[in-house]
């Protein structure tokens, strides 16, 4: 029998409701088989804030596990040898925090730091062009990057300190080119900050390029995925030889997980979804010489809601049944010699070294950060438009819509509820927690980790002692907030340029029409409460409103109802609309809407996000006007919608406007 290659990581990507509850399906999952972890983190945890803090109202435990202190790290990994677990956290204004926690958590079980194996991603770049995860401004988020690498290259040999992260700049519409471009423009940022950081010696720098890693988006274009992917391995063996100079090819290797493409997963005929993940696992095992070496797939029903249990075990026995049922492992590359894929590879460098040399003749990727992110934007708008006028075809979204009912679908039964009580229980265990500590030494803990801050200093020591000494995540980035201040990163919205076609100059034509009658164009404010910093749905929405001839106030993520409300007040608007995609809508919505009546806006409402059917009724009981979905993906008619209240909207102000 042939000899085998020894199969990839295989992981699913989870965390909700409490540490303990997660604790109990990372245990399910792995004795599932399952071969490493990868923690989803809740809001409030990746933005530095507290469960009781005002932003994190109804987030917590939403996308992901809250753990803001090293008593609910203790939780989510009880009964889990941290000696014998490969940890994947999907963390990055925060990642310090995190990795500072885990430290300490192996000390308290009696590891040492130097068994623990996993990867922190730490890609702060990414977090402002796509993900919105972000707290501080970019050289101070730099500077957290740089030091967690530097520590984790001195003291924890078997950790990957950064991941650098072209997965969401494909959810936020980039090419396969953009990818590649921005992806390793970030890597080289992050590795020419840690050298001139001072603080590794040069002849140890190869160790340095060895220890990056990256994480992958894979679509459904498999083949065109598959040579993207040996340009990912050629760009960087090339980048790592000449730029840094290594010359052991082992520190050259081009390293990488993945997680398969979401964007494509459509709430129409869920079930498609199923053959998607699988063309697109293909997309990143089949080459032997560019395979990824941990993957995690998304669950068929995602873009209904959370998947449950049984779903996220459907998504890895599709990876174990690859692996372990069919050839794939047995042979070397299938792809060495293909005229066709080599041609397609050269053409993707080529053009990917181009778009790479103007992000470094820019600055960099920490100084390009508005140039990227208004390219990205583009991109994303042009992808949204083919889809909508048919030239992107996507099965049983705009093609063959016909379909008999699924019997996967059954009420709301095919999706994980989550536990309504499960914030309030949160706030309870972080009282009880600041209850039993030592305020004394978390106070002293947060005084050297600001004096830390002030300086060249690294700051994981800091950290790690705050984290022992009982500090939470709110305490932690309020004491950086204190020296590094706050950020709000740029839109992209003003770089967009797109002419309205077809469905849409129709709508602008109404727009304009009604403007001449109504003294002026009608406005709509499209805002996000709460922490979901997912922008990609908001910002197109806000383009479309522009091409529709609408005037658009739109002021970025992370807002509160009350901010919304304020700003719906001030600029006079004619519809309120608003993006959420963490499934805070039952907890944020209501109240947006009640705060803008209490400030005298009688404006409607809009919502769009990932909403079951029994919330939008709810919704609709609350006073929202319309509820988007991922079905409703032509921006013509949502326009056409969003148009028809607002001039109503204006039209009967107008009306009762004392003359």
């Amino acid at each position: 029998m042939a000899t085998r290659d020894k199969p990839w990581l295989m992981r699913t990507y989870s965390g909700h409701s409490s540490a303990r509850a997660s604790n109990e399906l990372y245990r399910t999952n792995l004795a599932r088989g399952q071969t490493g972890l990868s923690v989803a983190f809740d809001l409030p945890t990746q933005t530095g804030y507290d469960p009781d803090h005002v932003l994190a109202r109804g987030e917590v435990g939403k996308v992901g596990v809250p753990v803001p202190h090293l008593g609910e790290m203790r939780t989510l990994f009880d009964g889990i040898p941290l000696d014998e677990m490969n940890t994947s956290m999907t963390i990055n204004a925060t990642a310090m925090w995190l990795l500072g926690m885990y430290v300490a958590l192996a000390e308290d079980q009696g590891v040492d730091p130097s068994r623990l194996a996993g990867t922190v991603q730490n890609d702060i770049v990414k977090e402002y062009l796509s993900r919105g995860t972000y707290i501080f401004p970019p050289d101070a988020s730099k500077r957290l990057t740089v030091d967690v690498v530097v520590h984790a290259v001195k003291h924890l040999p078997r950790w990957n300190p950064i991941n650098v992260c072209p997965y969401h700049l494909q959810e936020a519409g980039a090419t396969p080119v953009q990818e590649l471009a921005y992806g390793l423009a970030t890597a080289i940022a992050v590795l020419d900050a840690v050298r001139e950081s001072g603080q590794v010696a040069e002849e140890d720098f190869p160790e340095v390029v060895g220890r990056i890693s990256f994480f992958i988006d894979v679509g459904i274009r498999f083949i065109e995925e598959t040579c993207k992917m040996r340009a990912f391995t050629r760009m960087w063996d090339r980048i790592t030889l000449e730029r840094y100079g290594v010359q052991d090819e082992k520190l050259r290797r081009f390293r990488y997980g993945v997680q398969v493409n979401s964007l494509g997963l459509t709430e129409a005929q869920p079930e498609n979804n199923v053959q998607r993940i699988v063309l697109e696992m293909l997309g990143v095992t089949l080459s032997k010489n560019a395979r990824a070496r941990a993957i995690q797939l998304p669950c068929w029903n995602e873009a209904l809601g959370l998947p449950r249990p049984w779903d996220q075990q459907w998504s890895l026995r599709v990876q174990q049944v690859l692996a372990l049922e069919s050839d794939l492992l047995e042979y070397d590359d299938i792809f060495e010699g293909s005229v066709v894929i080599e041609a397609k590879t050269s053409e993707l460098v080529e053009a990917a070294e181009a778009e790479l040399q103007w992000v470094l003749d820019g600055g960099g990727a920490f100084a390009m950060i508005d140039e990227m992110k208004g390219r990205l934007v583009q991109s994303h708008a042009e992808r949204v438009r083919k889809i909508e006028s048919g030239d992107i075809e996507v099965v049983g979204v705009n093609v063959f819509t016909e379909t008999a009912p699924s019997p996967l679908v059954d009420g709301e039964a095919h999706i994980l509820a989550l536990d309504p009580q499960a914030e309030a229980e949160q706030l309870e265990c972080l009282r009880a927690w600041r209850e039993q500590r030592d305020d004394a030494a978390v106070q002293a803990a947060l005084e050297l980790l600001r004096e830390t801050a002030a300086t060249d200093e690294n700051l994981m020591a800091a950290t790690i002692t705050l984290a022992q000494a009982g500090g939470t995540v709110g305490e932690w980035a309020a004491a950086l907030r204190d020296v590094f201040g706050e950020y709000r990163a740029p839109t992209g919205v003003g770089a967009v340029a797109t002419a309205p076609a077809g469905d849409m100059l129709a709508v602008r034509e109404r727009v304009q029409a009604a403007a001449k009658e109504l003294g002026g164009p009608v406005r709509v404010l499209v805002g996000k409460p709460g922490l979901d910093g997912h922008s990609n749905g908001a910002e197109q929405i806000a383009v479309a409103a522009r091409d529709a001839g609408m005037e658009v106030v739109y002021q970025g993520i992370r807002l509160t109802p009350e901010q919304i409300a304020a700003a719906a007040r001030d600029e006079d608007v004619d519809v309120v609309g608003l993006s959420i995609l963490s499934g805070s809508h039952l907890a944020l919505v209501p109240e947006t809407v009640r705060l803008l009546r209490a400030d005298g806006v009688d404006a409607p409402v809009v919502v769009g996000g990932i909403i079951p059917d029994a919330d939008r009724v709810t919704l609709l009981d609350d006073g929202v006007a319309r509820v988007y979905t991922p079905k409703d993906y032509k921006l013509a008619d949502i326009m056409d919608d969003i148009a028809a209240l607002a001039i109503e909207h204006r039209r009967g102000r107008m009306v009762s406007a004392p003359s």
